[in-house]
């Protein structure tokens, strides 16, 4: 890679691709703080922001945008087109992740419907039934050793988010092995470029068919969708689903995954929860802030010069935000208990893990819904639930962007 490295006070901070420490990795990127240099996968640099207050600020500065036009390093040609976090960054501002100021609010206007926590409330019941079915189909095997995520916190989120939109059911297991590959840091330029292309053209293929044969469903909305007579292209509408298929699910498998693993990680904190001391939404929002369900996002890029923490981000530079990192700011949460711990008694501070200002996540009503339920319903179900392995031996899927396990094995029935 050939852009030049500038170094922070902190120096740069290298990003491990296989996330292998993520707790340190948090504490040494918060320590450079709050803006430090990251070097990426592929030896892609940018600035992290990774403090509370820095966050904030930025991610409600219109100076930097989500455009990849303001990119420098892009533009210059010095990253590959086959840069495997490109899959998060549009390279035409044709849906939510890529557009800012009116075209964003415009998009944002289109779609938000669905997400309102109005909307989102009337699928309580069926959430809630979703959820029953899954941990009934669970019982045969409730003695053995199985993987919670690949066999509830995966198909509970993807089933919502495919009922909303009109994905069959059937489809749901391959797009789950495709948005493996599709997050994964470490996946080969040949198989990046693949697997891009195989989800356009699914989406594409979708949308004809909903086009030729509407259904009930959000995606035949999205078709028919107008504000004042402006509606969505097609490529609006493929962008948009390829956003909120993608985020809507990937999020809440996180979140239930982590909030489970820090559950039965910190048992005396669990206890609470037991007792009644502590309630559901408070797991939700602690899990959220401990291990955020996204550990990094990128990217924000400089329309000018911008000070940040002492620090400049330079017109055409790179900006990401360090979720994970911001999580153990003790400026915002506290000394004690340590930002570095899961303690469901936190008093001080409010996580951003669902981001902050004009990109917030539109669906984070619907993740926390899920999360108030299923995990209640699943502890009723099997109060003894436990991992069936050491919690030292969880791994990480490799991703410097979402922060999710290759699988969480339990035992529900011990």
């Amino acid at each position: 890679m050939s852009c030049p490295v500038q170094h922070g006070s902190g120096g740069t901070v290298t990003l491990d691709p296989y996330v292998r420490d993520l707790r340190a990795e948090r504490e040494i990127l918060h320590a450079a703080g709050p803006l430090t240099r990251v070097e990426l996968p592929g030896g892609v640099r940018a600035w992290a922001v990774t403090h509370h207050e820095a966050a904030r600020a930025t991610l409600n500065d219109p100076r930097l945008v989500k455009d990849i036009a303001h990119w420098d390093d892009y533009q210059q040609g010095r990253i590959p087109e086959a840069w495997p976090l490109m899959s998060t960054i549009p390279p035409t501002p044709t849906n939510l992740l890529g557009t800012d100021g009116a075209e964003h609010k415009r998009l944002r206007l289109l779609t938000a419907k669905a997400f309102s926590a109005r909307s989102v409330e009337r699928l309580r019941p069926r959430i809630h039934s979703l959820t029953t079915d899954l941990l009934d189909a669970l019982e045969d095997r409730a003695h053995e050793p199985l993987d919670l995520k690949g066999e509830f916190a995966f198909k509970l989120p993807m089933s919502v988010i495919g009922e909303l939109y009109g994905v069959d059911a059937a489809e749901h297991g391959y797009l789950r092995d495709m948005y493996v590959k599709f997050f994964s840091a470490v996946t080969s330029p040949q198989e990046f470029m693949e697997t891009y292309a195989t989800l356009e053209r699914y989406y594409e293929d979708m949308i004809a068919r909903k086009r030729a044969e509407p259904g009930e469903d959000l995606t035949t909305e999205l078709l028919n969708a107008g504000e004042d007579g402006d509606a969505l292209t097609d490529l609006e509408v493929r962008g948009t689903l390829q956003v909120v298929v993608a985020a809507g699910h990937e999020t809440t498998v996180n979140l239930l995954c982590n909030a489970v693993r820090a559950l039965l990680a910190h048992p005396e904190q669990f206890e609470l929860v037991k007792q009644g001391e502590v309630g559901w939404d408070t797991v939700v929002e602690e899990t959220l802030r401990f291990d955020p369900p996204t550990s990094n996002m990128v990217f924000r890029f400089a329309t000018e010069d911008v000070e940040v923490g002492g620090e400049t981000i330079r017109k055409g530079e790179a900006l990401m935000t360090s979720y994970g990192a911001i999580s153990r700011d003790r400026g915002e949460h506290g000394e004690e208990p340590h930002p570095d711990t899961f303690d469901l008694t936190r008093k001080q501070g409010r996580h951003i893990s669902f981001g902050y200002g004009p990109h917030v996540c539109p669906g984070s009503h619907l993740a926390r819904m899920e999360g108030q339920i299923a995990l209640p319903l699943l502890f009723e179900r099997f109060p003894d639930l436990t991992l069936a392995v050491p919690d030292g031996e969880l791994e990480n899927h490799p991703s410097i962007v979402v922060n999710s396990l290759k699988e969480l094995p339990v035992l529900l029935r011990p």
